[in-house]
């Protein structure tokens, strides 16, 4: 289990708000895809595999954390990327240098792409260990079970309760792993994902069926309406789509830069952030205690800073 940690930002339209910090994972610049890694490493390292395939965008945080762990364990890495969002990033640059072999395909061909690529690695007598775009998958989703404990432990020894938990979502499986926490602790607070691409109903379906398939896998039982209830997936704050700034997302950036010292990205953390702030303000939440998990990114920090006016 991988402890970060959680610090006090002050207060926000009465609020009193705390980050956990994911982003410090010391892996490759952290972050919830490092978090999520570590697991599936855990399976390549007691299995008998000798490379890696995995699927992601050039923007990608999960592709330049399983480029660096395949690296460091000097087995070969695949990754398989949609011709649509492939422009040049810090993070691609980084999955370049780990010696990633990027194939860059339109994203329709995206699927046959990955399976024929596992097949002739097999038919070359390899060992494929095959990762979800983003870690999606129960083994993601545990990271982030074992992230609500970390939160919960935090609690105890600092005598507070959090009101809310706010991350961006994405694949889903940071924002399910949370809720299948909460579930089985019974816990009273909101879990809130703010998400980064997917409208509804098709984003707040596939937290969902993360959340069931963990549960399900763990023998856990709660009805469907349950489990309803308990996920918040807002696409209020999309804007223009993934990875697109805006005014507010860009000030966001600079406030929490400016006055916490954190950098946030415009991609994820610093939609999600903003997403935050907005909803506390339209919801009239006031003198709560609020967590936000910062899921990493810092690579792409340093892309908006190109891009975003000073």
């Amino acid at each position: 289990m991988v402890e970060t940690l959680i610090q006090n930002l002050g207060e926000i339209y009465s609020n009193n708000i705390y980050i956990k910090r994911d982003d410090l994972i010391p892996i490759s610049f952290g972050g919830n895809k490092a978090r999520k890694a570590i697991n599936f490493f855990q399976e390549i390292d007691e299995g008998a595999y000798d490379c890696v395939v995995t699927y992601g965008t050039s923007s990608s945080n999960h592709c330049r954390i399983v480029s660096s762990m395949a690296a460091m364990r000097k087995i070969s890495c695949y990754i398989i990327g949609p011709k649509e969002a492939s422009k040049p990033t810090f993070n691609s640059k980084m999955m370049n240098w780990l010696g990633a072999e990027i194939t860059i395909v339109p994203v329709e061909t995206v699927h046959n792409t990955i399976e024929n690529k596992l097949e002739q690695l097999r038919e070359q007598g390899r060992n494929p260990y095959f990762i979800a775009g983003g870690g999606h998958g129960n083994l993601g989703t545990q990271a982030y079970v074992d992230c609500y404990e970390e939160i919960r432990v935090f609690e105890k020894q600092n005598r507070i309760h959090f009101d809310y938990i706010f991350s961006a979502s994405g694949t889903g499986t940071t924002q399910a792993g949370l809720v299948c926490g909460q579930l089985i602790h019974g816990d009273n607070r909101r879990i809130v994902g703010i998400s980064i691409a997917r409208k509804n109903p098709r984003g707040r379906q596939v937290v969902f069926n993360s959340v069931k398939e963990y549960l399900i896998e763990k023998n856990y039982t709660y009805d469907d309406e349950k489990i309803e209830k308990t996920i918040v997936f807002d696409d209020k704050y999309i804007g223009r789509g993934y990875g697109q700034n805006n005014i507010e997302i860009e000030q966001t950036i600079k406030d929490v830069l400016i006055n916490h010292g954190i950098p946030l990205d415009s991609t994820y953390t610093g939609k999600a952030y903003a997403g935050m702030r907005a909803y506390l303000n339209k919801q009239g939440i006031r003198g709560k205690n609020i967590l936000f998990i910062h899921t990493g990114g810092t690579p792409l920090f340093f892309d908006d800073l190109e891009n975003i006016k000073i």
